[in-house]
């Protein structure tokens, strides 16, 4: 089991078609107190939270079982991405009676979260963020910097990463695992918020 937690999510989603249910559960420990905290952030109702939390994991094990998941490294944000369908399609059904006209002053029909997957206000937080980790990134020193844009941004294995730097499998993990407690340290220090 503990090697499962060192792979990537797209080799235990692998392993989960294959049969091997264990990885599925370490997926789920990997992004359970997140997603929550996330659809919780948004419905503020941890029974409704629950309920889509729940709904959630059972539309991804849905979804990859029927071999519509499209393995691209990007878990973590696929199956936020379900989350946040989900409180959408809650909120439709929630109030598909109440109709808005566009014709009142007070109502923005094309600034409604239930009717856009993003709002301006959503987009400029993403965008703070961004400029934000973007900032923190370059306080990072040269080879945290270097691993963590080859991890991230351009979704390279470690293994990729070692033989691109000339550096050992270890040797770039230790250097992620330094620039994420470095990034954490920086949030911390500076009160920035990472989360929308």
């Amino acid at each position: 089991m503990n090697k499962l937690f060192s792979l990537a999510d797209d080799e235990l989603v692998g392993l989960y078609i294959d049969g091997d249910n264990r990885a599925f559960d370490v997926l789920i420990d990997k992004y359970k107190d997140k997603l929550f905290s996330y659809v919780f952030h948004i419905v503020k109702d941890a029974e409704l939270a629950n309920d889509i939390f729940q709904e959630t994991f059972i539309k991804a094990i849905t979804t990859i079982n029927s071999g519509r998941y499209a393995a691209n490294g990007k878990f973590a944000a696929w199956i936020t991405r379900i989350a946040h369908n989900l409180i959408i399609d809650y909120y439709r059904q929630e109030k598909s009676e109440n109709v808005q006209s566009c014709d009142c002053a007070d109502y923005d029909l094309l600034n409604d979260r239930e009717l856009c997957d993003e709002t301006i206000e959503d987009w400029m937080v993403r965008n703070q963020i961004h400029s934000d980790v973007r900032r923190l990134v370059r306080a990072l020193p040269k080879s945290q910097q270097d691993v963590l844009l080859l991890r991230y941004y351009k979704d390279m294995s470690f293994k990729e990463i070692a033989d691109l730097t000339n550096v050992s499998i270890n040797t770039a993990l230790g250097r992620m695992r330094y620039a994420i407690l470095n990034l954490r340290k920086m949030v911390e220090d500076n009160g920035i918020v990472l989360t929308m």
